[in-house]
């Protein structure tokens, strides 16, 4: 068995930990958008397949026999891709999808279907803080009058692609202390995030709830339909073992 890893979130780290561990025979694979990333207890590959016609070839090539996803939960085109993929070939695919984050007592939030929404709820002159990576950072183009600060983990490349906004670079985890400090810092008036769920960068919103900031939660895509799917680290592990 030669197990197909697609890596990409935090929990991965730990899938991949524990598959080295006991010995599976494994390939993990990152899709390359960070630069300089941690490298993985598992031989590696970096950067796309080339679309379905890539995967496919490679998975013959390889001789995967198994496909486990742990990619973000926000990669949802590799994710619909893969497991209708791994669907026509008959390949086993598990999707660990960790659960969501739901809004607690004290937290401000409204859910939003897409980052185009954000514009009709925050008023003129609010300073932004984008939570959301720079991938998407194109579809907050109408938020003109508003003051943007998109944190990401790489430099960018080029200027701000809108006016009034700026880049801010960090790299998780960061606390809620760190969080607190430098959203008051900053004058953050909103903050909008995806729902990527996770205990490690929920820090933002703990330091939002206590600061009294509004946040706007960009809701999840669905999953592919009739995949099976885990949102448990050691259930991911114990079905990757059992094939």
């Amino acid at each position: 068995m030669t197990l197909l890893l697609l890596a990409g979130s935090g929990e991965a780290r730990q899938i991949a930990a524990a598959l080295a561990q006991a010995g599976v025979d494994a390939v993990a694979s990152l899709a390359g958008a960070t630069q300089r990333a941690k490298p993985l207890p598992l031989p590696m590959r970096v950067g796309g397949f080339g679309g379905r016609g890539g995967f496919i070839a490679y998975v013959k090539e390889a001789g995967i026999t198994a496909v486990l996803d742990a990619t973000h939960p926000f990669a949802d085109q590799i994710t619909a891709r893969t497991a209708a993929i791994c669907a026509e070939l008959g390949l086993p695919y598990l999707y660990h999808l960790r659960a969501p984050w739901v809004a607690g007592t004290g937290d401000n939030w409204q859910e939003i279907a897409r980052e185009e929404d954000a514009a009709a709820l925050i008023p003129q002159g609010k300073t932004v803080f984008l939570g959301t990576g720079r991938q998407t950072l194109d579809r907050f183009a109408n938020l003109a009058g508003r003051r943007l600060i998109c944190r990401q983990i790489d430099p960018p490349t080029g200027p701000f692609p809108f006016e009034g906004g700026k880049f801010l670079i960090g790299r998780p985890p960061f606390s809620v202390e760190h969080e607190m400090e430098l959203f008051a810092a900053l004058g953050i008036d909103w903050i909008v995030v995806k729902n990527a769920g996770g205990d490690a960068s929920r820090t933002k919103l703990t330091a939002a709830r206590a600061l009294g900031i509004p946040v706007l939660m960009i809701r999840r895509p669905p999953p592919p339909e009739g995949a099976q799917i885990t949102d448990s680290v050691d259930a991911a592990v114990a079905w990757a073992l059992s094939q």
